[in-house]
């Protein structure tokens, strides 16, 4: 699977840098003296990387290659190395051999399963950075980057000194944000002397997982046909079915047909793809809507160790904000169901209910299909092997809860709530943020979904046992989220359309704003919901809405793009 394409070289000036990188690193770390046959550290073999990389990266003895050999990565850190070759170093290198020498790093210096997994968020470009057990340690990485970044590496300590002098070289504020404490003298380490010994410790490079999964490690067997659930941020659920094919004479690289639905609207997707599979469990592919679709979708997925799942996220966007979260389970022959729309049915109502899966049979023999107590199933009105519309009736008597829906052999847990009201609505995320462009910039959007809930036993809102009736439709409104004397954000951030997807106004000065101020600010969104026809209550809620400006410093250089 292309990584991505080499284009150009870029030739900043790194005096600057390299003599500060040469007064902060100490003498001994800088030199990385010759490795010796008991000292850590994974031989590379391998011609393409020693070709490429060997011009700068010493061999020893042992056939390790200076820095290289001395830490493990995703392949997303590996991308990004060669990526900051190519731009600050005038490194030159191919298209073919760039992918050779990430396919062969990653496999090679990458990360076990146990090691990946509680970085994923990183790979999968999710907006919600996870919290990290060390504050202090926390507090002096993300200052500018997610801890993502650094719990996906493990390197030597002689390794994470190199890192921190890099930052120091090419980024001097560094000291003054996080690495050095300002103020009066203190007899305690510096933090960023406490961040090297944290990280020594934590994320070495030789570890247990990583000697049990490279004793194991093998290409994952993935070819055949898997069935799809998926949740796309205020659109809903996705079901459909992924079409797995090798690569004729590769172990690791495989084609993709992909088909699904979006359960609320009924829209049908096709989708075509290539991927590759690095260290014998992560999932890098790409794969477009149709020959227009010029963006297409990333994915990122973990393979389970069985091969029987996999699970992850597709995305696309100028800061891949837009996506679907995705899990993948092998089928056979057996039929198997994978989802239900609506997924709340109120007590008294007949609807027509559609029952998503795989290898289902055409005609079910009657009472084969049965939703629990108080839902009848009245007629079947059709069916084909992936979804079935049943037209069923609750009953006034039901009892609020959640059903189980069995079909012949095939059982879906939590498949439908019964419900008698919405008591809320709530909106995710309760703190969105979006970015102006559209000029020097591109647009950072904001989806926002409404999910409506029931009270649950306890009849107390937003406690454990509430019940989610999933998306509601809802009216979305901006209201003003007063800051100060006159605050007129709401004038200039931008819209939110009917969909709960606010798109943000331009970038650069706006000279109908008072100082021609830049279209940024923070706002309420509103979601009202008017579904409860025999209530009086009106449920509503709102989230904030941060607009602020461009992401103006971002590692992706224009060396390097997408194929």
């Amino acid at each position: 699977m292309p990584l991505f394409r080499v284009t150009c070289q870029i030739t900043p000036p790194r005096v600057l840098p390299v003599l500060l990188l040469a007064a902060m690193v100490p003498a001994a770390a800088a030199a990385q003296p010759p490795a010796t046959d008991d000292d850590p550290g994974i031989p590379i073999e391998n011609a393409a990387v020693r070709e490429a990389c060997g011009s700068c990266h010493e061999p020893d003895d042992a056939g390790r290659l200076s820095r290289i050999s001395f830490r493990r990565t995703t392949p997303e850190g590996w991308q990004q190395t060669i990526r900051r070759m190519v731009t600050l170093n005038d490194t030159t290198i191919t298209p073919e051999t760039a992918r050779e020498v990430v396919r062969f790093l990653a496999n090679t210096l990458g990360l076990a399963p146990d090691e990946a997994r509680p970085a994923a968020y990183e790979a999968e470009r999710r907006a919600d950075d996870q919290p990290y057990d060390d504050a202090e340690i926390q507090q002096i990485c993300t200052q500018c980057h997610s801890m993502g970044r650094v719990i996906s590496q493990r390197r030597t300590e002689d390794e994470w000194s190199l890192l921190m002098a890099m930052h120091r070289g090419y980024y001097p504020f560094a000291d003054f944000q996080a690495f050095r404490r300002t103020g009066p003298s203190s007899p305690d380490p510096q933090p960023v002397d406490q961040a090297i010994a944290h990280l020594s410790e934590r994320f070495p490079l030789d570890t247990p997982e990583w000697a049990a999964w490279s004793a194991t490690m093998r290409p994952a067997r993935v070819a055949g046909t898997w069935l799809l659930r998926g949740q796309a941020h205020g659109i809903g659920a996705v079901y459909g079915r992924v079409t797995i094919m090798a690569v004729p004479g590769t172990v690791d690289e495989f084609t993709t047909e992909t088909r699904y639905v979006y359960a609320r609207d009924g829209r049908r997707v096709t989708r075509e793809g290539r991927a590759i599979i690095y260290t014998g469990f992560q999932w890098r592919g790409r794969s477009s809507e149709g020959p227009d679709d010029a963006d297409g979708l990333r994915e990122v997925m973990f393979v389970e160790r069985d091969w029987q799942t996999m699970s992850g996220r597709w995305f696309t966007g100028a800061y891949d904000e837009v996506g679907l979260d995705v899990t993948l389970e092998r089928v056979a022959g057996a039929p198997v169901l994978s989802g239900v729309h609506p997924p709340a049915l109120r007590i008294g109502a007949t609807e027509t209910l559609r029952v998503y899966g795989m290898n289902l049979a055409p005609q079910p023999p009657p009472g084969a299909i049965d939703l629990g107590p108080g839902i009848e199933v009245l007629r079947i009105i059709e069916t084909t092997t992936d979804w079935m519309d049943i037209e069923v009736r609750v009953d006034d008597t039901a009892a609020v809860g959640v059903r189980d829906l069995f079909l012949d052999q095939a059982a879906l847990p939590g498949a439908v709530t019964v419900y008698d009201t919405v008591h809320r609505v709530a909106v995710t995320p309760q703190a969105g943020m979006s970015r102006v462009g559209g000029i020097r910039f591109p647009k950072q959007y904001q989806q926002f979904e409404a999910r409506a809930f029931h009270d649950g036993p306890d009849g107390e809102s937003d406690t454990d046992d509430d019940r989610d009736l999933g998306l509601v439709d809802v009216t979305w409104t901006l209201e003003e989220y007063a800051a100060t004397f006159g605050d007129d954000d709401i004038r200039y951030v931008g819209a939110i359309d009917p969909q709960g997807r606010f798109t943000p106004a331009e970038d650069g000065p706006n000279v109908e704003r008072s100082g021609d101020r830049n279209n940024i600010g923070d706002v309420w969104v509103i979601a009202t919901y008017a579904g409860n026809a025999d209530d009086d209550a009106v449920p509503r809620a709102r989230a904030h809405l941060l607009v602020t400006v461009p992401l103006y410093l971002r590692w992706e250089p224009a060396a390097v793009e997408q194929p």
